[in-house]
Parts: C-alpha cells; structure tokens; sequence
C-alpha cells in the first residue's frame, strides 16, 4: 500500500528524473527506485532547518520528524544515529551502543564525505559509503516518518521499518529520558 500523503502544500517535486547524478535528490531518487522502496521525496516550498519547521510545512506532528546525525569517535570511527527529531541524544548511552570513544558530532567535511548530503538535509537511507546506523527505538513506533531529503528544502517520507531493513540499523535506547 502506497504511503499516505502528507498534510499541508507539500506536493513532490515533478520531472524528479531530470536531476543530474550529482544533484544530491537526484541520487537519492536513484536510490530510491533501485531498492524499490515505498517512499517519497516532498517538496514542501520552503526550507525546513528545524524539526517546529518541518512539521509545520508538512502538517504533521513533531515527532513524526528524524533526524539523521553522523557521530565520530576519537579514533575517527563514525555512525550514524535515526532520533526522533525533537530527542537529544544520550553520548553516554551511544558511546556504550556504537563502542564510539567520546562520540562528538562529525565536522561537515566528513558528513558529507560518509555520507554524500550537507547535514541539515542527511537522507536516513542512500549513502555513498557503507556506514553502520543506529535508530532509536521510539523511532520504530511511528508508522511513517519524515527525514531529511537530500537538501534543506526536501523531505523523504518513509517507513522506519524500510530505514531499518535498508540500512542493517540497530536498534537501541539512544536519547535521554524526560523526568
């Protein structure tokens, strides 16, 4: 069954095949169609740095919004965290996860190298190199979730189960607790 569509003026991009290979959407596109995934690029017409943002453009909830974060250990290693959008990870509880030493957030330079895409618009999925990827368990309890889509004004609408199966994600407790 296709996904439903999400609220709001997003609509999907049309002529999404006449992106060049470069193009970062582009290529997530690609991919996309390659693993014939049941997701969707949405275009919602404005930029969408920040979860209150995305949400709004898209009408739908804040927590239906993640964010995809490349974590670096002090011996270079890396890993990319799934959270929802609105959690904040726990270092402690990734470093004892991933085995990262004091795991920090990767400078741009190596996102972009890991991963192909600018942080602020890191896809959960389609990544140039292999990465190991961690998800938040609270992650997997929504049906359909919005990540970022290749840029700061695309969304990629998915399953979180699709992120998990494509990706080898490993589940774990990774955010910390209100309370």
């Amino acid at each position: 069954m296709p996904l439903a569509p999400a609220g709001g003026d997003a609509t999907q991009e049309p002529d999404a095949d006449r992106h060049h290979r470069r193009d970062p959407d582009g290529r997530l596109a690609d991919y996309l169609r390659a693993h014939a995934v049941d997701a969707e690029l949405v275009y919602p017409g404005q930029e969408t740095p920040t979860v209150p943002a995305a949400a709004a453009a898209l009408g739908v909830p804040e927590g239906r919004i993640v964010k995809s974060l490349l974590f670096q250990g002090r011996d270079g290693d890396t890993v990319l965290v799934i959270a929802r959008g609105t959690a904040k990870i726990d270092r402690r509880r990734l470093a004892e996860a991933s085995g990262l030493r004091k795991p920090q957030l990767a400078p741009p330079d190596v996102a972009l190298r890991v991963t192909g895409y600018p942080p602020g618009g890191t896809p959960p999925v389609g990544h140039v190199m292999p990465v190991r990827v961690l998800i938040d368990a609270e992650v997997l309890e929504e049906p359909v979730v919005y990540g970022g889509g290749g840029r700061v004004d695309a969304m990629l609408r998915i399953r979180p189960a699709d992120i998990q199966r494509l990706t080898r994600a490993e589940v774990a407790d990774l955010c910390q607790q209100d309370g």
